[in-house]
């Protein structure tokens, strides 16, 4: 019988409401009827109908299994198909947050200079942690960072993430770069052949942690050239030295042309700010990425003294090769379903044991939980987000004959999933306590549900709040990748006009179109 034990979780968890939608499927909120804690299901349909889907999903799955992290969000269960070779719907099971960076930067204007020093230790801690299993994020942003009403954080959304191996082809390793372009550093503007660094997450926390201060985007470009004309407006023209590394041609002749501009004061851009946490942006800031702190470096900062001991914080193990080999080869849909499959089988450990020995049992014995959330999922899509009362399981296990089938009553309670032996370290961490929230903070960040994010249409926390709480109005910010005319000032060169001409036809037409054609992720 304790073959079966794990498979007892069909009635596990008690779907409470639908909290999202998107492209990509259903999120619903639920309660872990063995633990009591509030958990995310969250849905993929069809995620084999594009390989390249597929293989997005496959990538942030796995590499949620190998980071484990305080910081980073948190894959509780998958639960098992019906069959291992016919599925194309995946049920993940997450951690709930109650909101996401984003929202809480508009949300709250009476933050304290504690809370902008607690949120940006907690984004480096955990970009320590991700660059030391030599992992790029690449598309971090505030709606990539998951919160609750406690200023606790946590990165999510790993589908544009790679792992860096020496060997690795650049071109194959690098081309599909389309991450958000007001967060995205300056040598990826317009260049898609290169290999980079850490720095490239490193400014996106700039960027982060300087909306956190002022409550709106540092750099809202409206495509590449306006991009890089408000980087230098704010840092300065860079030098000739750092100009020749661009690797994007009309990148740096449109940057070799631009009229020299000195950098503007950062105590004058952020008049309330903490000098020494300026002193920090500036250095997360800089435009040469050789001139930026690691996540270690920034970690030591005096910003963080009596807060961060970088010795303490944790790192990870470099991932092996092997865990991404589907990256560096073409693949099938059929590869790619083994592969999520046997992701699945990370969180039920005793089919995993029998598939990876060949036993005959991990061929045919699969529990029908995912039959029995997929009745509730249906029901709730068509009920407005209601919830009826648990359909009871005619069978436990559909693919097992009748006289070997276990009833529900019988199945003991499972224990926690199989969370890998990087736990034991997690267990080791210093937390430390977090700055309390002021009442009308609490009670505006105590609001939303967990962010799934989709980036065709993802599921939006504005458009889900619970009665306690309100968001107050904001003006709609566009993001619009459109193309956009700029004025041109008077003083602009016939040379520096005819190559900003070219660059924004080129340069925008070309990549920034290709930018927008986004797939569905975690």
């Amino acid at each position: 019988m304790d073959f079966f034990s794990e498979y007892g979780d069909a009635n596990r968890y008690k779907i409470q409401e639908v909290v999202g939608k998107g492209s990509y499927g259903v999120v619903c909120s639920a309660i872990d009827t063995h633990t009591g804690d509030k958990v995310a299901i969250k849905k993929i349909h069809d995620i084999f109908e594009h390989v390249s889907d597929a293989a997005r999903i496959l990538r942030e799955i796995k590499l949620l299994r190998l980071l484990r992290h305080p910081d980073i969000v948190e894959i509780k269960h998958i639960m098992l198909p019906p069959s291992g070779r016919a599925f194309k719907d995946i049920y993940v099971v997450f951690e709930l947050m109650e909101s996401d960076l984003h929202q809480v930067i508009k949300a709250n204007d009476d933050l304290t200079l504690e809370h902008y020093r607690f949120f940006l230790y907690q984004l480096l801690r955990a970009l320590k942690y991700i660059h030391t299993a030599n992992v790029f994020h690449r598309d971090l942003k505030p709606k990539n960072i998951l919160a609750n009403a406690n200023c606790k954080l946590k990165i999510c959304d790993f589908g544009l993430a790679r792992v860096a191996f020496n060997d690795s082809p650049t071109t194959i390793f690098w081309t599909d770069y389309v991450a958000t372009r007001w967060y995205r550093a300056p040598e990826l503007c317009g260049s898609f052949f290169s290999k980079y660094t850490p720095a490239i997450d490193i400014w996106s926390i700039g960027c982060i942690f300087a909306e956190v201060l002022t409550g709106k985007p540092l750099f809202p470009g409206k495509n590449v050239v306006h991009q890089l004309d408000l980087m230098t407006d704010l840092l300065g023209t860079p030098s000739l030295d750092t100009i020749s590394r661009v690797r994007n041609d009309k990148a740096r002749r449109y940057l070799s042309t631009m009229r020299k501009k000195q950098p503007v004061s950062f105590a004058q851009k952020f008049p309330n700010a903490d000098p020494i946490a300026l002193r920090l942006l500036e250095r997360l800031l800089a435009f040469d990425p050789k001139d930026r702190p690691t996540a270690a470096e920034a970690l030591a900062d005096p910003y963080f003294r009596g807060l961060a001991k970088v010795e303490r914080e944790p790192s990870c193990q470099a991932i092996s090769k092997l865990e991404f080999e589907f990256e560096r080869r073409r693949v099938s849909k059929e590869d790619i379903r083994e592969l999520i499959f046997r992701e699945i089988l990370e969180y039920h450990p005793q089919l995993l044991k029998d598939y990876t020995t060949g036993s005959e049992r991990a061929n045919f014995l699969y529990p029908s939980a995912v039959d029995q959330f997929r009745k509730q999922f249906v029901h709730l899509e068509e009920n407005n987000g209601m919830i009826e009362p648990v359909i009871p399981l005619e069978r436990k296990h559909t693919s097992l004959p009748r006289s070997t089938v276990v009833p529900a009553n019988t199945v003991p309670p499972t224990g926690q999933p199989y969370m890998g032996s990087s736990r034991d370290r997690q267990d080791q961490l210093q937390n430390f306590p977090p700055p309390p929230l002021m009442e009308k903070s609490r009670r505006t960040m105590g609001s939303s549900t967990v962010v799934m994010k989709d980036t065709t249409k993802a599921y939006d926390p504005r458009l889900y709040t619970r009665s306690v709480a309100v968001f107050p109005p904001q003006p709609p910010v566009s993001s619009s990748s459109s193309q956009i005319s700029f004025r041109r000032s008077s003083s602009m060169s016939g040379k520096q006009e005819t190559v900003r001409a070219e660059m924004e036809r080129d340069i925008s037409q070309t990549y920034l179109n290709s930018a927008v054609a986004t797939s569905p992720s975690l």
